[in-house]
C-alpha cells in the first residue's frame, strides 16, 4: 500500500512525518519505514491478509509530525476501493497482412477474471486515439488497418467490479509502434527534379554534342566559292601587273583637230603692209 499527503500549512522545510497503520488481525500497529521525498511525502509498506480470511480488512493510517503546531491526520481506507494494478507489459505487436495483433502480459499476481483492459491506437494520420475495451484475454487483434501508416499503441489495465470495486486504472505501459509512415514530400520533390535535371543533361548533351560534331565532321567549304575567290584573285594581281596602259588599250584614240589662227593687223604704213605680207601665217595644232 502507497499513501502519499501534502506538508502542513504552517510547516518548516524541515518537518519529519511519521505514519503508522494497523487492521485487524495484524495485533499492534506498525511504523511505515520506506518513506518518499519530493513534492509531496509519502510512504509504502506491505498489507499482510491472514490465511484465515479472504476479505481485505479496513486499513486505519495516522500521520503525525516532530512539530506540535501540526495536528496528527487519521484515515481509513478499504482496500477494495483504491486497488491499483500495476501497468501491463506488451510483448509482441505485429502487422499480418492488413491486420495488428497484439498480445501482453497481465499486471502482478491478479486473477485474470478479475482483469479488464483497455487498449489505445492512434494512427499518425489522426490527432486523437482511439480505445478499445477487452476482458480477461491478453491479446488482441486489429483489421482493416490502413497502408503507410505508424500507429502507437499502448495498454492499461482495470478491475472487473465483481472482484473489487475499485476505479482506478493503472498506468499506461510503454508505448509500441509499428508501421511505416510514408512522406509524400520525398516523391513531390523526386517528380519536380526529375524532369529538370533530364532538361539540364539534355541542354549540355546538345552542346557538347554541337562541338564533338564540329571536330569529327568539319565543315566542308562550298568549291563555288572557292573558285571565284581564287579566280577574282588572279585577275586582280593580273591586272595589276600591266599597268593603267592596258586597261587603255580599248579606249577610242582622240581625234586629233587642226584650227588655223588667223591674225590681222590694221593697215598703219605701207611699211607695215609689206612686212605683213612677207611674214607667214601662224597655224595652231590642238590635240
Amino acid at each position: 500500500m502507497i499513501c502519499t499527503w501534502l506538508p502542513g500549512w504552517n510547516a518548516s522545510a524541515s518537518t519529519n512525518y511519521t505514519l503508522y497503520y494497523w487492521y485487524e488481525g495484524l495485533g499492534h500497529r506498525q511504523q511505515c519505514q520506506n518513506y518518499i521525498y519530493g513534492d509531496n511525502f509519502g510512504c509504502n509498506f506491505s498489507l499482510s491478509i491472514p490465511n484465515c480470511t479472504n476479505v481485505y480488512p479496513t486499513v486505519s493510517i495516522l500521520i503525525r509530525g516532530n512539530s506540535e503546531e501540526i495536528r496528527p491526520v487519521c484515515a481509513n481506507k478499504n482496500p477494495t476501493t483504491i486497488v491499483k494494478p500495476g501497468p501491463p507489459r506488451i510483448v509482441t505487436v505485429s502487422m499480418i497482412k492488413d491486420e495488428i495483433h497484439l498480445e501482453w502480459q497481465k499486471p502482478g499476481t491478479f486473477p485474470a477474471h478479475c482483469l479488464v483492459y483497455q487498449v489505445e491506437l492512434k494512427d499518425s494520420k489522426s490527432d486523437s486515439p482511439q480505445p478499445y475495451n477487452f476482458k480477461k484475454f491478453t491479446k488482441a487483434r486489429f483489421p482493416s488497418v490502413h497502408p503507410n501508416t505508424v500507429y502507437i499503441i499502448k495498454v492499461r489495465a482495470g478491475f472487473e467490479g465483481t472482484c473489487y470495486s475499485s476505479s482506478l486504472w493503472s498506468d499506461w505501459s510503454e508505448e509500441k509502434s509499428i508501421g511505416e509512415n510514408t512522406d509524400f514530400t520525398f516523391y513531390i520533390v523526386l517528380i519536380l527534379t526529375i524532369p529538370l535535371t533530364v532538361a539540364v543533361a539534355t541542354i549540355i548533351l546538345l552542346v557538347y554534342l554541337k562541338r564533338l560534331k564540329i571536330l569529327i565532321y568539319p565543315q566542308i567549304p562550298d568549291p563555288r566559292k572557292i573558285i571565284k575567290r581564287m579566280f577574282g584573285e588572279q585577275i586582280e594581281d593580273f591586272q595589276g601587273s600591266l599597268g593603267d596602259d592596258f586597261l587603255n588599250v580599248n579606249k577610242p584614240a582622240v581625234e586629233e583637230e587642226i584650227s588655223s589662227l588667223v591674225w590681222l593687223e590694221n593697215p598703219e604704213s605701207s611699211t607695215s603692209e609689206n612686212e605683213d605680207q612677207e611674214r607667214p601665217a601662224l597655224q595652231v595644232k590642238a590635240l
